[in-house]
Parts: C-alpha cells; sequence; structure tokens
C-alpha cells in the first residue's frame, strides 16, 4: 500500500541514472523540510536507534482509527533529514490504521535506499519506520 505521491517519488528515482543523483535528491528534499522548533528537540520526540539526532513529532487529524496521520521530523545530519522527507511522502496523509499496512521495507526498495544506505543509516531508518508505526497505532488505539 502506498500512496500516489509516493508513487510519483518513485518515477522520479527511476528518471534520476544513478544513486549519486538519487542521493542528491534526497538531501535536497530534506533541505526543503520546514526544521522543527527547538522547542520540539526533546528527549519525548527523539527517535532512538539513529546514529544521527533525529525528532519526530506526530500531527493527527481526527480520532481513532480513522484519523489522518501527518508528521514532522527533523535530524542534524542532511541525508536523514531526506530519510525523513521520503518517510514523510510514504506516510503522509494515510489513516493511522493504515499506516501499520504500510511495507516499508518493500517500498523503500522501490527506490533502491535499501542496496545504498550504510548498516548505521539504514538501522536508523527502521528506527524512525518504527517510530512512526507506534505512534499512529497509539491513536488508532485511542478510540
Amino acid at each position: 500500500m502506498t500512496n500516489p505521491a509516493f508513487d510519483e517519488l518513485v518515477e522520479t528515482f527511476e528518471f534520476l541514472d544513478d544513486w549519486e543523483d538519487r542521493y542528491r535528491h534526497v538531501i535536497e528534499m530534506g533541505r526543503e523540510m520546514t526544521p522543527l522548533e527547538d522547542v520540539l528537540k526533546v528527549p519525548a520526540t527523539k527517535v532512538q536507534g539513529c546514529a544521527s539526532q533525529v525528532w519526530m513529532v506526530p500531527a493527527i487529524e481526527g480520532q481513532g482509527p480513522d484519523a489522518t496521520f501527518h508528521f514532522r521530523g527533523d535530524s542534524d545530519a542532511l541525508i536523514v533529514r531526506g530519510l525523513i522527507a521520503v518517510l514523510g511522502v510514504l506516510y503522509d496523509g494515510l489513516s493511522v490504521s493504515d499506516v501499520g499496512q504500510v511495507d516499508a521495507a518493500a517500498a523503500l526498495g522501490r527506490l533502491g535506499l535499501n542496496d545504498h544506505l550504510s548498516s548505521q543509516r539504514s538501522n536508523g531508518l527502521r528506527a524512525m519506520v518504527e517510530r512512526i508505526r507506534l505512534l499512529a497505532a497509539q491513536e488508532a488505539a485511542s478510540a
């Protein structure tokens, strides 16, 4: 399950000839994100398991399992900011109950990210996905 915006991102990646171009595109996506305010960069919003500093703040519209999932994130590393932006494209606008249905590994595999990230970055990416799933599940359960 993916949304149309993520399918467009896949098409963009297919258009880019090599990993260097894709890497630059991911970094540019991160640069275009609005940074989190420092007041939101607190232990409660920090993602554990990332080599870089990563923070994620949910922005849920509505209540219960049909609530719409959005989040904001930030990192002190450019490539990680870009990965947060990619995850935003993957999950933004889904219902909180649908977030758990996304096969993130398969979706990100469509971008070729699995083959080009260091093991530390891959572990951090998995930690971010798990945090997103947890935030959405908590909201879905609050109905």
